[in-house]
């Protein structure tokens, strides 16, 4: 097999990868240098996240509930002042408006001398969620606007909402494996930070914002920061190319210019876990609306989701990034993911395989290792393309998985095989 070592410096106070050494190892023998591939590297400003997971302490748990519900009654009570602006003056409130009429009102209302328990940030960025909710609504109304038509913003209740709130300014640090954040204090995480803190120390990232937000029993916290990030000049397998074609029944096939066929079978964590889904919302719905036994069957439930998608998640990331780190060139195709999950026959397996997922992935990590995504149209016939031949088959049902064009054509190519191989040479040809 054929193995990549990469050859690192520092450069300033970052540490970045200067080359490739590619190696083929075959069993029982001495490894052999194949080629050293040198590469230049490029500082790009780019905005990006960090994830954590928390793991606090009862009290820190109840300040983020707090945080949490105090982040709801802001919009809640912005959303309250917008409509009753916009039914007299047919305008709304804006963020900073909103702000001012905050800063009022909680002064001279008695009800509200709770406000000081929270942050400030987290009325400030609730107003500023709302507002971009209603430029939003207004530009899909206009039609400037892409996706499906958006409606009103809606009043959140809790147990129907995701809890979530964020702070804009403020002590946001992290070390080790706990994190700092205004009125929360030092959290303990479930990871290292280390990632993270080493790039804030050396002053190549910048804290932008840190979003808390809660899936099923556990909290996260999300760190948006303006770092330098280092991007490859040039892919270190310049001039390599790959289809990709994704299916229900195998996730993702790969047929590229160099090695084998790729097939990543895919987890398909939602199928393989709808009987203790069933079983799991069956207790749920069978427990007395607003007792304390229906909320522990939610937290199950929950947590069986969220562990459903994390499944997918990691699959689909370990997959993309081989691709991103292996070809130059990745092509896929312009699926129709919408009307796919209309059918009723195939909705559950497509919504399983995260397809649209696969395609958001790859955009930014072939970008970020000096490659290119290339997309290619939605009515090009790929599966109907012989890999070997490059003719192409008038009709192709689909019931029918391998196919032979004419005699002197020696590739019999499966349908998925036929699909990437002719959405790669698309671009090759």
């Amino acid at each position: 097999m054929d193995l990549a070592i990469e050859m690192h410096a520092n450069v300033g106070n970052v540490r970045v990868c200067m080359g490739v050494i590619w190696v083929r190892q075959r069993p029982g023998s001495v490894a052999r240098v194949l080629s050293v591939v040198p590469i230049t590297v490029r500082g790009v400003m780019v905005t990006q996240a960090y994830r954590f997971a928390l793991d606090p302490t009862p009290g820190q748990e109840r300040a983020l509930h707090s945080h949490a519900g105090a982040a709801r009654f802001a919009w809640n009570w912005g959303l309250a002042a917008c409509r009753d602006r916009y039914d007299t003056e047919g305008a709304w409130w804006s963020a900073t408006e909103l702000h001012k009429l905050w800063n009022r009102m909680k002064k001279s209302d008695p009800g509200l001398g709770w406000w000081g328990e929270n942050s400030k940030c987290v009325y400030q960025e609730a107003f500023r969620d709302l507002d971009r909710a209603l430029r939003e609504f207004a530009r899909s109304r206009k039609g400037l606007r892409k996706g499906r038509r958006l409606g009103f913003p809606r009043f959140k209740k809790r147990g129907r909402c995701r809890d979530s709130f964020r702070f804009g300014a403020g002590v946001m640090r992290c070390g080790g494996r706990t994190v700092t954040l205004p009125r929360l204090g030092t959290i303990a995480t479930h990871e290292s930070t280390r990632k993270l803190a080493r790039r804030l120390e050396n002053g190549t990232a910048r804290t932008l914002s840190a979003t808390v937000s809660r899936t099923a029993h556990r909290w996260y916290v999300s760190f948006t920061v303006h770092l330098d990030r280092t991007i490859a000049a040039r892919h270190v397998r310049p001039g390599s190319a790959v289809g990709v074609d994704l299916g229900v029944k195998t996730l993702l096939t790969a047929a590229g210019d160099l090695g084998p066929v790729m097939e990543v079978a895919g987890p398909k964590a939602l199928r393989a876990g709808l009987r203790k889904l069933r079983r799991l919302s069956k207790a749920h719905s069978r427990k007395q609306r607003g007792s304390a036994n229906r909320a522990k069957a939610a937290q199950r439930l929950a947590r069986h989701h969220a562990r459903v998608a994390d499944m997918r998640a990691d699959a689909l990331h370990k997959a993309t990034t081989h691709l991103a780190a292996r070809y130059e060139t990745v092509v896929v195709e312009d699926l129709n993911v919408t009307g796919m999950v209309a059918n009723r026959q195939l909705a559950r397996a497509v919504a399983d395989q995260g397809f649209g997922a696969v395609r958001r992935m790859l955009s930014y990590k072939t970008g970020w290792r000096g490659g290119r995504l290339v997309v290619a149209d939605r009515w090009f016939p790929s599966s109907k393309t012989c890999s070997g031949c490059g003719r192409r088959k008038p009709s192709l049902s689909l019931s029918e998985r391998t196919f032979r064009l004419w005699r002197r054509c020696k590739t019999r190519p499966r349908r998925a095989t036929a699909c990437e191989a002719g959405t790669r040479h698309r671009i090759s040809g």
